[in-house]
């Protein structure tokens, strides 16, 4: 017995466990690597149908004589239809396979767009019809996005697999982010309603990539019945909702923070330093572009260990409040994207850590529902960020500073009182 356990705790049998392993996961994401690309082509999409508006919207104001708070309801409206359906899309892929809510969810989404650019090119009165289409696009980002987080964890049996490929998957988020502002006010240089026109080619491409390069895994089990899968979902809140609520909240504020951030430089480029069209839309993407770059450092460090993720969140999220604070002092155009840079390194480095957090976390006939309800917290940012800096706006600078600062300390500190992982691989 006493060889057994001598053999068992042998460094170089470790070693070599560790490294068959490691080997094993390699051969997993290289095996994958269409897939992957294919999944990340979700993100890129909705989000490019989403932050590509972003700055048409001082010109959307103008062509539909609207306010600013009338425009950000663009943003919010999408957000919002999404906020009601993701947790339902969650349930759906749980129970009838994720795929079989993917590609549905992309085609309407599609449908959605077309119908907000024909009512933008052909109705003299478009801010309602635009309002509907960008109801029945959230409709469609609902059962897309949020259905690839569970996907990505069922795909692979390594941990770091799956935190590395949802570092990706981040990355390919917040690199349409960085891709929107240029390529929406490059559309709508040409005709101001084009970047509505645009999205359903994106989402055909998706939805062909997906369709051909994307494979479930076969599940051997039945569909749980719904009374045993709330009681279980009630059952993983009841065990685990400390820290999972403290993950929804956390992301809810990052992304309000994030569309804020976006939202009043659009605003502030255009009227307070005429920076328009494409110029503005290389400007907003420096600090999305620092965003992107720590997003994928971050997936690639974090592996499976959740001491890391916690701290990195928290010291993320830190970094942001206090670059965010600094622009009490000044709001001089370089010094302010400079702070508004850092904000976007700290996010990006948050964001990772938060998502394998969730799916590393619950199990996987649980999955789909649960991560459904944490993007929901995320589009909740999205939702709020527009309209509550359309209202500061008419104030003070200051306000807005103060607020997104200290919304972003409670983020802070509540990831450091309630995410509480007692190991490295806890």
């Amino acid at each position: 017995m006493e060889h057994i356990e001598q053999l068992w705790n042998n460094p170089r049998t470790v070693k070599k466990k560790k490294s068959a392993s490691s080997q094993k996961g390699s051969s997993e994401i290289s095996s994958q690597k269409w897939a992957i690309l294919s999944l990340s082509s979700i993100p890129l999409v909705m989000t490019l149908g989403n932050s590509m508006l972003i700055p048409v919207l001082p010109s959307m104001e103008k062509e539909l004589s609207i306010t600013a708070f009338q425009s950000s309801m663009v943003i919010t409206v999408y957000s919002i239809i999404a906020i009601l359906l993701i947790p339902v899309a969650g349930y759906l892929s749980d129970h009838i396979g994720r795929k079989k809510v993917i590609i549905p969810s992309l085609i309407i989404a599609g449908i959605g767009g077309l119908l907000s650019g024909w009512a933008a090119w052909q109705f003299e009165n478009a801010y309602w019809v635009i309002l509907a289409g960008r109801a029945l696009q959230g409709v469609g980002a609902a059962g897309a996005f949020p259905i690839v987080l569970p996907l990505v964890g069922d795909m692979f049996k390594n941990e770091d697999d799956v935190s590395t490929c949802l570092g990706l998957i981040e990355t390919s988020n917040t690199f349409g982010k960085v891709l929107s502002p240029i390529f929406g006010a490059l559309l709508a240089g040409f005709i101001w309603f084009l970047p509505f026109m645009s999205f359903p080619v994106f989402c055909a491409i998706s939805v062909l990539l997906v369709a051909f390069f994307v494979k479930s895994p076969k599940s051997t089990q039945k569909p749980i019945p719904f009374s045993d899968f709330f009681n279980g979902i009630k059952k993983t809140f009841k065990e685990k909702g400390r820290w999972l609520y403290a993950v929804f909240f956390i992301g809810g504020i990052l992304m309000l923070v994030l569309f804020g951030i976006l939202f009043y430089l659009s605003e502030v480029f255009e009227t307070e330093y005429g920076i328009k069209d494409i110029k503005k839309g290389f400007f907003l993407a420096l600090p999305l572009g620092a965003l992107c770059l720590s997003s994928f450092i971050s997936g690639k460090v974090i592996k499976k260990n959740k001491v890391l993720m916690k701290w990195l969140t928290f010291g993320g999220i830190i970094a942001t409040a206090l670059s965010i604070a600094a622009l009490w002092f000044s709001i001089k155009l370089w010094y302010m994207i400079t702070m508004f840079l850092i904000s976007g390194v700290g996010i990006g480095i948050g964001l990772p850590c938060l998502d394998s957090l969730i799916t590393d976390g619950v199990e996987k006939q649980e999955r789909g529902t649960i991560t459904s309800i944490y993007s929901s917290m995320r589009f909740i940012g999205v939702a709020a960020g527009p309209p509550i800096i359309a209202i500061l706006m008419k104030f003070s600078n200051h306000w807005i500073f103060i607020i997104m600062s200290s919304l972003s300390i409670i983020a802070a500190m509540v990831a450091l009182l309630a995410i509480k992982p007692q190991s490295k691989e806890a």
